[in-house]
């Protein structure tokens, strides 16, 4: 991975943190009640469990990448067709607050660390982000253990970043977050940046 794509990779991983869904929304329920120290956990949880999608998304797209590349070609647009259709989603799906908060309880440090992980291993778009994004910065026909551990410390510091920085505006401006027009809107930014994303992966060659 060159200095650039590292870089790109970075912006990219930090943006999809950002992204509006069911962990976002769990860090949101948690900083407006709790503040953002109760969150970091929470966050880890759901980072470890995008680290360990990536890890396999690596080994699983380099097999593919090396033997089949026709089935590679399907993945990338399947990819970027899924990105697209969250997009759609984002901005047409109706704003609920009081389902897009969930309860934040327990609070046992263990159990908000695998309250993240399991918010963030059922959620199949992540699985199917790292398949679509991977190849844009990885050339997956000659990826090393450093490009992997490479990948995963900066997605490591780009997610925990992003969350909780998501986790602190939250916990300053719980009125902005609380309303519905706010949210909509935000769901419509996110939403044309996952459209955007899948145009341009559908492009990639």
């Amino acid at each position: 991975m060159s200095f650039e794509s590292a870089i790109t990779f970075f912006i990219a991983i930090f943006i999809f943190g950002i992204t509006p869904g069911p962990g976002i929304f769990a860090i949101l329920a948690r900083a407006m009640v709790e503040g953002t120290r109760s969150c970091f956990l929470l966050a880890l949880g759901m980072v470890t469990s995008d680290i360990i999608y990536l890890v396999l998304a690596c080994f699983g797209l380099a097999a593919i990448a090396e033997h089949w590349a026709e089935v590679f070609t399907i993945i990338r647009f399947t990819g970027a067709a899924y990105l697209c259709y969250l997009g759609w989603k984002l901005w047409t799906t109706p704003i609920d607050l009081s389902t897009e908060t969930p309860a934040t309880k327990p609070r046992n440090g263990i159990r908000s660390f695998v309250q993240g992980f399991l918010i963030s291993a059922s959620n199949p778009k992540v699985i199917l982000f790292y398949i679509a994004f991977l190849p844009t910065f990885m050339d997956l026909s000659a990826l090393s253990s450093a490009d992997i551990v490479l990948a995963s410390t900066l997605q490591l510091f780009a997610l925990m970043l992003g969350v909780m920085m998501v986790a602190h505006m939250a916990s300053k401006a719980r009125r902005f977050f609380k309303s519905a027009k706010a949210m909509r809107n935000l769901n419509r930014s996110a939403g044309s940046i996952m459209v955007g994303a899948g145009a341009y992966l559908a492009s990639r060659h």
